[in-house]
């Protein structure tokens, strides 16, 4: 009888993991990321908080990229930095097995839920890691270990089910 319960709560578990399937989640392209930009003469949006992000660069990359690179985050309520041209190939950033350490200024977000890069070029670019610490909002990291394909916002929105602001936004690349 012992053995048949054995036996029993063997093949239960074997199935169970079988139907498991991976939390593990891969950044997504988002071709249809959209920007609310607001006028420079709008209070609210002027660049009142800091944030430290660190990009990991991965050892599997190229040697150096000469491609433009962006990035942009935010949280669920509508607020959004954007920092375009990232990269300046003089001073060798995004260089495989590097680390790069950017200060960027945006509207103040609370807990930061997304990131999407931005590649433009053909040399081609593979982060491993994008870090972003800033005020009121705890550090995030975000692992890619995937190469970022051109002309396209690439990234992770873990921002469901959080309430989302405005719907309205305006395109801009």
């Amino acid at each position: 009888m012992m053995r048949a319960v054995c036996v029993w709560m063997l093949c239960a578990l074997i199935s169970t993991t079988s139907q498991a399937k991976s939390i593990i989640q891969k950044p997504l392209p988002n071709p249809n990321f959209n920007f609310n930009i607001k006028s420079p003469n709008d209070h609210q949006n002027q660049g009142t908080c800091s944030f430290t992000v660190r990009i990991v660069t991965s050892c599997s990359s190229v040697r150096y990229t000469r491609d433009q690179i962006s990035i942009s985050f935010g949280d669920a309520y509508g607020n959004q930095v954007y920092a375009p041209r990232i990269d300046d190939p003089s001073s060798r950033a995004f260089e495989r097995c590097s680390e790069d350490t950017f200060e960027i200024y945006g509207p103040c977000t609370y807990q930061i839920c997304y990131v999407y890069l931005y590649r433009s070029g053909y040399d081609g670019w593979l982060p491993e890691r994008v870090d972003i610490y800033g005020y009121n909002t705890r550090p995030v990291s975000f692992d890619y270990n995937y190469w970022i394909p051109a002309d396209v916002w690439y990234g992770y929105d873990y921002c469901s089910g959080y309430v989302v602001a405005d719907s309205s936004k305006s395109s801009m690349k």
